[in-house]
C-alpha cells in the first residue's frame, strides 16, 4: 500500500515512510491510495473470529507488504492484549468500553500498534528516531507507555500546562527512560502547532529523524477502526441500525470508524459529539469550516479548536458535503450538560461514565429523538477515575483506583517547562 499527501504536493510514499515521516513534506496528512472492502463473508462469519483475527484482516491491506504477515499477526496480538466490552444501558443505548488497556484510554490501541510497527522498522537502524507528540490528555500517557523501552526510539511529549487531569499528567511525566515530557504554557492547539512546525523545520530535520504519534500518523490512526468491528461483533445479532456516538476532539477516532465502514462494516450512522469546541457541529449547520482557539472544558481530551483529521473525513467522502451530512450528525454540549448527563447515567443505570463518555451519551439521546429505531453506542474513551475530581464531585461517591492508576500515583513528576517553539527546538537539539 502506498500513501499520498492530502495537500497533493508531495510524492506518494510507502507505509514505512509514512509512519517514519508522520507528516508529508508539503504539510499534508497521509492517506491510503486505495481502500478495498472486505468480502461479505468476513462480516457474515465475524462471530467465529477472534479480535486478533478480525484486526489482522482489517489492517493487512494498509501495511502490506512492508510488514510480513507473521510479524503483523504478532503485532496485532500484542496490541490487543485486553478486552473491549459493550455494556448495555437500555434497549436503545449501549457503551463500548475502550479503557481496559495499560493507560486506561482508547489511545492504547493506536499507540501500541504504532510502537511495534516503528520498532520493527527500526530494528536494524543505527539512527535514532524521535517521536514528537502533542497531547490534550490521554495521547501522551498511551504513547509514553506504548513506546517505553523501544530500541532506538526517543519520545518527547508536549502537553498544555494545567489543562490535563492530575492522573493524565502522572502517566506521561513519571516513566523516565526514553520518555521526556514538556509542559507548555498554552493550549493543546499551541502544542500541536509546535509539533507541526518542528516537522517542517529543515534545520531540525537535517540533524534528527522526527516522527509523530498523534493521530496524524497513519499507524496511530488506522488501528482505531478495530474496535468498531469488535462492537459490531457483539451487537449485530441483537440490533439493527447500529449507530456510533464518538466523543470527538481531533477526529481521528471517528474517522477510523468511517474507514471501518469503507471496509464494509455495516454502520448505519455516526455522531460526532462535541464539547464547547464545536467547529464540526457548526460546520454541519452552516457549511462554513471555521477553526477557533480551543477553550478549556471538563472533557479536556476534546479541547481541540482545529481538528487535524477532519480533512481525512472530507477525503473519504470526496469533499461531498451532502453525502457527509447523510452519514454524520454532530451536536455539542456544555460542561453543565455534561455533568447532568454523568449524574443521569449514574442514577438511571448505576454506571459511572467519564466526562467524554457523557458527551457521547448526550449525542445518542439527541439522535434517538428523531431516529428511535436505531441502537446507539457511545464510546467510553477513558476510565472515569482518570477524571477523579470531576466524577466524584458529580456522583458524590468515592471511586476505587484501578491498579493501572495506582501504579503511577506515588511517582514523582518530571517535566520541562517551555513557552515557545524556539525553546522546543533548543530542547530537541540539546
Amino acid at each position: 500500500m502506498n500513501y499520498y499527501s492530502l495537500n497533493k504536493q508531495a510524492p506518494n510514499t510507502s507505509f514505512k515512510d509514512a509512519v517514519i515521516k508522520g507528516l508529508a513534506p508539503d504539510k499534508g496528512l497521509y492517506f491510503p491510495e486505495s481502500i478495498t472492502p472486505l468480502p461479505q463473508s468476513f462480516f457474515e462469519n465475524i462471530d467465529d473470529l477472534s479480535h486478533s483475527e478480525i484486526a489482522f484482516e482489517a489492517i493487512k491491506q494498509f501495511v502490506s507488504p512492508e510488514i510480513p504477515e507473521d510479524i503483523l499477526k504478532t503485532i496485532v496480538e500484542e496490541t490487543l492484549s485486553f478486552e473491549f466490552p459493550v455494556v448495555k444501558l437500555s434497549e436503545s443505548i449501549s457503551t463500548l468500553e475502550l479503557f481496559h488497556g495499560p493507560t486506561m484510554a482508547f489511545k492504547d490501541v493506536g499507540a501500541r500498534f504504532m510502537a511495534r510497527c516503528l520498532g520493527y522498522f527500526n530494528k536494524n537502524n543505527d539512527r535514532e528516531v524521535t517521536v514528537l507528540v502533542a497531547t490534550s490528555g490521554d495521547t501522551g500517557g498511551a504513547v509514553a507507555n506504548g513506546f517505553l523501552g523501544v530500541k532506538g526510539v526517543n519520545v518527547v511529549i508536549l502537553y498544555p500546562s494545567g489543562k490535563v487531569s492530575d492522573i493524565q499528567e502522572k502517566q506521561l511525566t513519571t516513566l523516565g527512560h526514553n520518555i521526556k515530557a514538556l509542559e507548555v504554557k498554552g493550549t493543546f492547539d499551541d502544542c500541536q502547532a509546535m509539533v507541526k512546525t518542528a516537522f517542517l523545520d529543515t534545520e531540525l530535520t537535517s540533524k534528527m529523524q522526527l516522527t509523530s504519534a498523534n493521530s496524524i500518523n497513519v499507524a496511530r490512526w488506522l488501528p482505531q477502526l478495530f474496535y468498531f468491528m469488535f462492537a459490531y461483533k457483539q451487537l449485530h445479532n441483537k440490533h439493527r441500525n447500529i449507530v456510533f456516538s464518538v466523543p470527538s476532539g481531533n477526529f481521528g477516532n471517528i474517522c477510523a470508524g468511517m474507514m471501518a465502514q469503507q471496509l464494509g462494516l455495516p454502520i448505519h450512522h455516526f455522531i460526532a459529539s462535541n464539547n464547547a469546541n464545536n467547529v464540526v457541529t457548526r460546520y454541519l449547520i452552516s457549511r462554513l469550516y471555521e477553526p477557533k482557539p480551543s477553550v478549556q472544558t471538563i472533557s479536556n481530551a476534546m479541547d481541540v479548536g482545529a481538528p487535524s483529521n477532519f480533512i481525512r473525513i472530507h477525503e473519504i467522502y470526496e469533499n461531498n458535503y451532502e453525502e457527509l451530512r447523510e452519514n454524520l450528525s454532530s451536536y455539542s454540549y456544555s460542561d453543565d450538560e455534561t455533568r447532568e448527563a454523568m449524574l443521569e447515567i449514574f442514577n438511571n443505570f448505576k454506571y459511572v461514565a467519564d466526562p467524554h463518555g457523557a458527551v457521547g451519551y448526550l449525542g445518542c439521546k439527541e439522535y434517538l429523538e428523531e431516529n428511535p429505531d436505531s441502537h446507539c453506542v457511545f464510546l467510553e474513551t477513558a476510565h472515569p477515575t482518570k477524571f477523579l475530581d470531576v466524577v466524584e464531585d458529580v456522583i458524590k461517591e468515592k471511586q476505587p483506583l484501578p491498579e493501572q492508576i495506582q501504579s503511577v500515583m506515588g511517582k514523582d513528576k518530571e517535566s520541562f517547562k517551555i513557552s515557545t517553539y524556539e525553546e522546543l527546538k533548543s530542547f530537541l537539539l540539546a
